[in-house]
């Protein structure tokens, strides 16, 4: 037999074996329409489990530094859009309210909005924003004992065009989430705190090394930088200490860094894509790029930093006190006691918190005082001439 033949015969075989082989396969398992069948009811499975496991509702604490970074964004049932630009300019944004009516956030003010999830189920997003750190300590327990530090995350602002305010308004903010989340864990269950300790130190992962050594909070905090398209064009120097202070304070508590500007489209976005995984779980992976050159907007997520890359020694890990004290060496911070002598402006003249009834009602009050005043001041003088 020539060899030609015989690969010829040889292949013919394996095919008629192979064919057989599958046959039995199919047999086994079933039907092309069954095994179909199958995997739908298998997908489906999966659908109502994610349902059944997913958060139906989770919470934004947003504070820090005033006119900042508002949350921008166009919110619809289907998709989230967002264009930040200040926290209360961004609230309106992200539920689609009018330009025209927003106004300072004078206390504090809360936000909803609802998606639809892959299992069909809604999904409730609360939106807290805190309009000042001054004098907040009350206003701070609100959304946290509202709705519990579970699903709770937090969005910690900073205002990089002042570097002389940043740790003063990092450090208001961070002691404030740190009080408040102390004195509700005394109260809650040893389920509750063990659970609560377990996804803080997860969420490290690479960074677990520095766990003993690390103040974790119990929930995610992001801490944003805002108006980097300023911060970008100063001194070297600066944009160093300014950087190595808000990495070891996002270390220090196991939370994440991003710097942010309106004016750059790909900040702006990456910045969308973490408030739309904290609040709704998607997308996954919001952070596309690590970047800790402080030459650069430092994009850092949770748990990929560590000491040894900030450039700090295992013999001198810092604390909050060190990490305060090593930036105000190097760049002076502007007192609380100072910023709050920057008295804000009357919100009663502010056309943004305007009401016609109320204000045509204190309109008439304030000229029936004026009367009295008048009067009271006429009957002096005449008192005085009559004496």
């Amino acid at each position: 037999m020539r060899l030609p033949q015989f690969i010829h015969n040889l292949q013919r075989k394996l095919q008629k074996m192979f064919e057989k082989s599958s046959e039995n396969s199919l047999t086994a398992l079933g039907s092309i329409q069954e095994i179909a069948g199958r995997l739908a009811e298998e997908q489906q499975r999966l659908r109502q489990l994610e349902a059944a496991t997913s958060p139906k509702e989770r919470t934004l604490f947003v504070l820090g530094s005033k006119c900042v970074v508002s949350w921008h964004s166009d919110f619809k049932l289907s998709s989230l859009q967002l264009f930040v630009q200040g926290k209360t300019m961004a609230i309106n944004k992200f539920f689609d309210r009018d330009e025209q009516s927003m106004r300072p956030t004078l206390a504090l003010e809360y936000s909803y909005g609802r998606r639809m999830g892959s299992g069909r189920s809604a999904q409730v997003l609360n939106v807290w924003e805190l309009g000042s750190l001054d004098n907040a300590e009350q206003l701070l327990e609100v959304p946290m004992r509202t709705h519990g530090l579970q699903q709770l995350a937090a969005f910690i602002m900073v205002d990089l065009s002042q570097p002389q305010r940043v740790w003063t308004d990092l450090e208001c903010a961070y002691r404030g989430l740190r009080d408040t989340a102390q004195r509700m864990l005394q109260s809650a269950t040893p389920q509750q705190r063990e659970d609560l300790e377990r996804r803080a130190v997860e969420r490290l992962k690479h960074a677990s090394r520095d766990v003993s050594t690390l103040e974790l909070l119990p929930f995610p905090v992001v801490i944003v930088g805002g108006k980097y398209d300023i911060f970008m064009d100063f001194e070297p120097a600066l944009k160093k200490h300014i950087c190595r202070c808000l990495r070891s304070m996002a270390h220090l508590v196991g939370g994440a860094v991003l710097f942010y500007s309106h004016k750059l489209p790909k900040l702006a976005k990456v910045l969308r894509d973490t408030i739309s995984h904290l609040g709704f779980g998607s997308p996954t992976n919001p952070f596309r790029a690590h970047v800790t050159d402080y030459n650069e907007a430092l994009s850092i997520w949770f748990g990929t930093d560590s000491w040894s890359q900030i450039g700090i020694g295992e013999s001198s890990f810092p604390s909050v006190e060190r990490i305060g004290a090593t930036l105000s060496v190097e760049v002076p911070q502007l007192q609380l006691e100072k910023q709050k002598q920057q008295l804000p402006q009357n919100p009663a003249k502010d056309a943004g918190f305007s009401e016609a009834l109320i204000d045509e009602m204190r309109a008439q009050k304030d000229d029936e005082l004026a009367g009295i005043m008048r009067d009271v001041l006429l009957r002096g003088k005449f008192e005085a001439v009559q004496g």
